[in-house]
């Protein structure tokens, strides 16, 4: 407990009020008890602190006066230890017209040699400065950790700041939709707001419409989206919303929002919640807009496309089969990073998306290859219109390739079965014709051995570990069944390396990062490595 001489009235603080730290406005809290505490003198306040960095759970001696959202993140302080915070007018002035922060100060300098801090001036930065504080003039303002609670007088924000189309408010005390509500009226050139790290109360009903809002950030505010189901009538122009990191794990939505709602909506962003079931997207399938859909860091496992999967269920109240209507017509970016998708079905239906073209699926086990997921040329391969992988361009060149190598690496494992092709690999037929490739088997009779040479692969093998010092590019040829194993036994031997075991990676372009080849019984062409690819030799640590 942080104790202070002197008292002062408990209701300077009401329960559930955001404060902070004083002296430290990034030190954000919930105001959860105002009364006496035994064996201690005074009124003191608990505070259940957001950063988590308290000392205990809302308890002491084994009374409870509040309950804290972890089990060290409340505290007991006195009321001079907490701020309620200042206006927006305030924080703009103390931002653009106060002298510099030590926080400001501190971001201008470099490191000499010596790792001392050497001041720098930043040529034109009092102009910047000046221009910065001409209010009327303002475009943009960023107001972050500033704790703002409040707007202050309506007339004087409209006649400080007439011009301001961009506002950043994250990590303040803002709680108030209806104060949400007022700066909109006030500044009606706003078009962007970000109240991210700004705990909202859950009534958001009241809130008047927002005609010219069209960015609106909502990250870690712990909104549900219940409540983004009553906002989005009073948001009618808005074009991106931000809801990362509130954990969200459903959509549930009144009668109205298939009739209507959203309507400008393009881009969505979902990351970091906890949605685990698709279904609850193809929810958002008849947003006729929508471009943009941000899933990275959630917890799905499956993907279907309504009405051509049969994973797609409970679907009757979209008209899917509807010809004025398709699911996610409009959809061209999809990110699904960082997620729980394994299977390859999942990924074939994400070719029935009509304009979909930029994927996200990395930090997948369908993408990971030491999870038994598969290298960056399958996934090119099997999604048809893929124009932007894992965040890389895939070019015609690496599409043309990655075809031809999924092609023969599906001959080399299934041989030509028709039925077997067409279920595990919908695309294998039409681009073993698309590229004009033969089956190798049916020009070999049995009275004619097949050559040894037409088995070969030429791979250039390059060293780039740094204890084994510059080694010159060497090219082999290889048989296609050499196996990892044997591999890393010929390197070691080309290589000259005797104290260091090599580890091999496939470089694959396009791809960000190499593929590790930790698989010691899997053959080159298990993994798709035909001729001109390039493996690099690294050291194990």
């Amino acid at each position: 407990m942080q104790d202070t001489s002197g008292e002062s009235p408990g209701e300077a603080f009401n329960l559930d009020q955001r404060v902070h730290s004083a002296g430290d406005s990034r030190r954000i809290g919930t105001v959860k008890y105002v009364g006496p505490v035994e064996g201690h003198g005074g009124i003191w306040f608990g505070v259940d602190w957001d950063n988590g960095e308290g000392k205990h759970d809302g308890s002491i001696n084994g009374a409870r006066y509040f309950q804290a959202k972890s089990e060290r993140s409340g505290s007991f302080v006195r009321i001079q230890s907490l701020s309620g915070g200042i206006s927006l007018l305030e924080a703009l002035y103390l931002r653009y017209r106060g002298e510099s922060t030590k926080e400001g100060e501190d971001g201008m300098y470099v490191l000499s040699t010596s790792n001392k801090r050497v001041s720098v001036e930043l040529v034109g930065m009092d102009k910047i400065q000046d221009k910065l504080s001409r209010f009327e003039e303002l475009k943009s303002a960023s107001l972050p950790y500033l704790g703002v609670s409040s707007l202050g007088e309506p007339c004087k924000i409209s006649a400080t700041i007439p011009n301001l189309k961009e506002l950043d408010l994250t990590g303040n005390l803002l709680s108030e939709w209806k104060d949400v509500g007022m700066l909109c009226e006030t500044l009606p050139t706003l078009t962007v707001l970000n109240l991210s790290n700004n705990l909202m109360r859950k009534n958001a009903t009241g809130l008047t419409r927002l005609y010219h809002l069209r960015v609106l950030v909502l990250n870690n505010t712990r909104i549900s989206w219940e409540q983004v189901d009553l906002l989005k009538q009073s948001l009618p122009s808005i074009e991106e919303l931000h809801l990362m990191g509130n954990n969200i794990s459903t959509i549930e939505s009144g009668p109205s929002f298939v009739g209507g709602g959203f309507d400008s909506l393009r881009l969505l962003n979902l990351e970091n919640n906890s949605i685990a079931d698709w279904e609850e997207i193809v929810k958002l399938s008849q947003l006729r807009s929508l471009e943009q859909i941000h899933l990275n860091k959630n917890k799905l496992k499956r993907i279907f496309y309504p009405g051509k999967d049969s994973f797609g269920r409970r679907l009757n109240q979209y008209d899917i089969h509807n010809e004025s209507f398709k699911p996610f017509q409009n959809l061209r970016c999809l990110l699904l990073g960082n997620n729980c998708i394994e299977d390859l079905e999942f990924l074939d239906s994400l070719n029935y998306f009509p304009k979909l073209v930029d994927i996200r699926l990395s930090e997948n086990p369908i993408a990971d290859p030491a999870k038994g997921g598969v290298p960056r040329f399958v996934l090119v391969a099997r999604l048809a219109r893929v124009e932007v992988l894992n965040g890389s361009e895939v070019s015609a060149r690496e599409r043309k390739e990655s075809e031809i190598r999924y092609v023969r690496l599906v001959m080399s494992r299934h041989g030509v079965n028709p039925e077997e092709m067409k279920r595990l690999h919908p695309r294998f037929m039409e681009l073993k014709d698309f590229h004009g490739i033969e089956d190798e088997r049916t020009s070999i009779t049995s009275a004619e051995p097949k050559k040894m040479s037409s088995g070969l692969i030429s791979i250039t093998l390059k060293c780039v570990a740094a204890s084994m010092g510059e080694k010159p590019l060497q090219t082999k040829k290889l048989p296609a069944s050499i196996t990892v194993g044997k591999l890393k036994l010929l390197c070691e031997s080309v290589f000259k390396l005797k104290s260091a075991r090599p580890k091999l990676y496939l470089q694959e372009e396009g791809s960000p990062l190499p593929m590790l080849l930790d698989d010691e019984m899997a053959s080159l062409v298990d993994l798709g490595i035909d001729s001109s690819s390039i493996i690099l030799i690294d050291e194990e640590t």
